[in-house]
């Protein structure tokens, strides 16, 4: 392949990954990524990385932020300080961040070792990139973050690294 012909598949590709994103977001918004998600994910069976299981009916009633991520993924492994300092600042307002690993047990086991954090990490495999999709994920990217009001109804995401800012954001309009 000459220069040209790389140069047109970069930006077909970066053209590509826009659009994803832009589509992402629309099912959202347009209210295609609806209640059978949020069920399915308060339904699953969810494991700790030791093998425990997780009772969801903790979570229900909380404002949850669910984070899907990876140990591989480096977007994932750079916001995971942010997400815990916000989770340190709104537990007491009843907000609770919930981190989907979509990596081996022994491989989430190993990065928590090295990066702890204050928020509860379950174990996704592919249930998990599946209900990431369900929850409006079209792309099955990492990371994707959803906020789920008390009510249990989605009321924002975000497909790539969040910042400190939107995330915030996202959490007070659910409060």
């Amino acid at each position: 392949m000459n220069r040209r012909q790389w140069v047109i598949v970069a930006i077909t590709g970066a053209l590509a990954l826009f659009a994803g994103v832009l589509t992402s977001q629309w099912i959202y918004q347009a209210g295609l990524a609806k209640d059978p998600a949020i069920k399915a994910f308060f339904a699953n069976a969810w494991k700790t990385p030791d093998g425990n299981a997780v009772d969801t009916g903790q979570w229900q009633g909380k404002i949850l932020v669910v984070n899907f991520w990876a140990s591989w993924c480096p977007p994932c492994v750079e916001e995971m300080p942010t997400l815990d300092k916000l989770q340190a600042e709104f537990k007491s307002q009843n907000v609770l961040f919930v981190g989907i690993g979509i990596d081996s047990p022994s491989n989430i086991r190993q990065f928590l070792e090295s990066t702890p954090v204050s928020y509860p990490i379950v174990i996704g495999g592919l249930e998990g990139s599946s209900l990431s999709k369900q929850m409006g994920n079209t792309q099955g990217a990492l990371p994707y973050t959803v906020v789920i009001d008390a009510q249990g109804k989605a009321t924002s995401s975000k497909l790539g690294k969040i910042s400190e800012e939107e995330l915030r954001k996202y959490i007070k309009s659910a409060l």
